[in-house]
């Protein structure tokens, strides 16, 4: 029988190397941003839909969504 999740913990892994590049550069943009001197609300507002799109992204490559299609 075909094993139904074969390789959780290496997607998980493949995954979180596969965003960890974009989340850093959007904290580092919000770092860029606050160290410039510009109101920190401009800095906290930009951080949820980095935070978002990182986790939904770390979602689509640990669930195999992004990746092998077997049609």
């Amino acid at each position: 029988m075909e094993e139904r999740f074969p390789s959780e913990s290496r997607d998980r892994k493949r995954a979180m190397l596969a965003v960890l590049p974009f989340l850093g550069l959007g904290l580092a943009d919000v770092v860029l941003l606050l160290l410039w001197g510009v109101d920190p609300l401009w800095g906290f507002a930009i951080l949820p839909p980095i935070l978002f799109v990182s986790v939904l992204a770390w979602v689509a490559f640990s669930t195999g969504f992004v990746g092998e299609h077997r049609t």
